[in-house]
């Protein structure tokens, strides 16, 4: 199947994910992954880029991230973070070359039906591969400051969350229901499909507003239907 080609689109959250060259593993110390969270959050703020989720597995990770009016700013984000990332292990371990396969994947989001279940999959990744039983029980992922308030203060709240209730207490409490009833089997694939495929994340009007937006014809395919937090 020839690969279907990225489109990025401004002012929209884009699901992406980059795996390791070959799947290799790319962190293999906590000293990894801090420097990886150092750099993301210097270049998040520097490209005025917005973190929604973020997960960072041993050979992949996943970001929730919205770029402003010029979306290329995320390709530079992914360009700068993981150049560095490279960079860092080359000199540990004495070697050349890339760290990573050679692109990044991406899914634009429907930011009001699928951005609070792209966060719910993001972070739950580590629980689906059975690293913990629970999503807080994961140090690299953006859960523990979503809900517990403890990482390095670089997650961003969309109006999506804000809205689950009024207060900053109530929120946490709702999303963490919301997390713990899990990803529903036909949503999950098609999230995976989605940015596997640098498809939308979103129903058909989505698609035809990102159509007439980017002047292209989006590849179309069957959804799954989100879960609504309760």
């Amino acid at each position: 199947m020839p690969r279907k080609a990225r489109v990025l689109v401004p002012n929209c959250p884009h699901h992406i994910v980059q795996r390791g060259h070959n799947r290799n593993a790319v962190f293999l110390t906590d000293r990894d992954y801090r420097f990886y969270l150092e750099n993301l959050k210097e270049w998040k703020t520097a490209l005025g880029i917005k973190l929604y989720a973020w997960c960072l597995m041993t050979n992949h990770i996943h970001i929730v991230a919205e770029p402003g009016r010029d979306a290329k700013t995320l390709s530079l984000l992914m360009k700068r973070v993981n150049g560095r990332q490279s960079a860092y292990v080359n000199k540990l371990e004495g070697r050349s070359g890339s760290l990573w396969e050679g692109r990044y994947k991406a899914s634009p989001i429907q930011r009001d039906d699928y951005l609070l279940c792209c966060c719910r999959y993001v972070e739950l990744n580590p629980v689906r591969a059975g690293m913990v039983t629970s999503a807080e029980a994961y140090l690299w992922s953006s859960y523990r400051e979503r809900v517990l308030d403890r990482g390095l203060g670089m997650l961003d709240r969309d109006a999506c969350y804000i809205g689950l209730a009024d207060t900053n207490s109530e929120r946490r409490l709702r999303y963490r229901t919301y997390l713990e009833a899990g990803t529903p089997l036909s949503e999950k694939q098609f999230l995976d499909e989605s940015v596997n495929r640098n498809q939308l994340t979103g129903n058909q009007c989505f698609i035809d507003e990102i159509e007439r937006r980017v002047g292209a014809r989006i590849e179309r395919r069957g959804r799954g239907r989100p879960a609504e937090p309760e």
